[in-house]
């Protein structure tokens, strides 16, 4: 198999969010949400070591404050689910939802260098969730740091309580 079937491969093509894990969102949240799954859909590595099955739709929801990743192939078959505690995340989506209220504010009424700072600030825990994802994704899906940090937004996106 040549690289570019393989990267055809190794992507996801569809993802959802499970109606029922969603909570409501402000504006400035749903806009989020869509803008993460279009940059998602539009680039990402998304690969299911030791299958070639590929490419892949996923739907994501909670249950029981557990992440569920649940993965078809093209025709809808189950490939895998995985089921992943939320509990190392406590800390990061709670100060990353703090930070992110700062930003919303800022935007409105701060000086271009106090929305600078709070952004870096919000963009460096977004980073260390993303990496956090990736390492407990490890040896069950294999994703880029660009693919963990959308997949990272639309995690807080289940917890956004409006």
């Amino acid at each position: 198999m040549n690289t570019s079937d393989k990267s055809a491969r190794d992507r996801l093509v569809s993802v959802t969010l499970d109606e029922t894990s969603i909570g409501p969102g402000t504006p400035d949240q749903e806009h989020e949400r869509q803008v993460a799954i279009y940059d998602l859909l539009d680039e990402n590595l998304f690969a299911l070591p030791g299958r070639d099955d590929g490419p892949y739709h996923l739907r994501i929801a909670l249950h029981d404050a557990k992440l569920a990743l649940d993965i078809t192939d093209e025709r809808g078959a189950q490939v895998a689910t995985h089921i992943l505690s939320l509990t190392p995340f406590r800390g990061l989506l709670r100060d990353y939802f703090l930070v992110c209220e700062s930003y919303y504010q800022a935007i409105r009424t701060a000086n271009p260098a106090q929305i600078e700072a709070i952004d870096m600030g919000r963009r460096g825990l977004h980073n260390e969730a993303a990496t956090l994802l990736m390492e407990r994704l490890s040896g069950k899906i294999t994703c880029d740091l660009d693919t963990a940090r959308r997949l990272f937004t639309l995690v807080t996106a289940l917890h956004w309580k409006g």
